[in-house]
């Protein structure tokens, strides 16, 4: 990785494709704060972070609502901290549900936390890279963010946006040195993911480890892809559509 020292911030980094691309920064030599709902999870997390000689934090925020953003970012203020890498990665998965029985407050909630803390959190750090002159924002979007599907508009319509953002922030801040680009997962088997749609629904050998996104993360925030931004990536592995055509 690059010689400075750099901090990473990560959404959702208590377990799944967070917590993989944390580990993954971590033992790469890069300092992270990790941000999530569950403190259990995040001490843990951040314990074995620290087993990988990195400096590592953790922030228990909801970024669904503005107090949990404000809470980080007293908390970097407070222990100086200065973030120059940010995976908007935290998401609530939701099971198939039809929009006439979704619950409004569900819905809205999905919405909060998947993309406007998104938005938020990214809005809050940006000053402080555009100062730096330096930065490296991965939104992680999904396959979901690329067509619809039945008992999915919440989560489907969050994963869509954050496409769209993408492309518009990184035309907006790349003047600025800062590259932001968007990773679209397959099936992934995190913990959310079982908790929405069961064991049972996990496809064997036809879907990824949380680790194969946490590499490619690492290399879209390396100088090697200093050429890369305002680009979406599709990492479906066996889930890929063209497999099935």
């Amino acid at each position: 990785m690059d010689k400075k020292k750099r901090l990473a911030l990560v959404t959702g980094g208590s377990r799944g494709i967070g917590k993989a691309i944390a580990l993954e920064f971590a033992e790469n030599g890069i300092d992270v704060v990790v941000t999530g709902r569950n403190e259990r999870r995040l001490i843990e997390t951040s314990r074995e972070l620290r087993d990988c000689s990195v400096r590592a934090y953790h922030v228990d925020a909801d970024i669904g609502n503005p107090e949990g953003v404000k809470r980080i970012s007293e908390f970097l203020t407070h222990s100086e901290l200065t973030v120059s890498i940010l995976i908007n990665n935290a998401a609530i998965i939701h099971p198939r549900i039809p929009l006439v029985d979704f619950d409004m407050k569900d819905w809205e909630e999905i919405i909060n936390v998947n993309l406007i803390g998104a938005v938020r959190i990214t809005k809050m750090l940006l000053p402080g890279m555009i100062t730096q002159g330096y930065g490296k924002i991965i939104n992680i979007s999904s396959i979901g963010g690329r067509k619809g599907a039945y008992g999915r508009s919440a989560y489907r319509a969050t994963k869509a946006a954050l496409i769209s953002f993408t492309e518009s922030l990184a035309a907006e801040v790349k003047p600025s040195g800062i590259d932001v680009n968007c990773i679209c997962p397959g099936g992934v088997v995190t913990e959310g993911y079982i908790e929405a749609f069961g064991e049972k629904s996990i496809q064997e050998g036809n879907m990824m480890d949380p680790g194969e996104i946490a590499a490619l993360s690492l290399f879209l925030i390396s100088s090697k892809a200093s050429a890369v931004t305002g680009a979406i990536i599709d990492a479906y592995g066996s889930s890929n559509p063209l497999f099935n055509t």
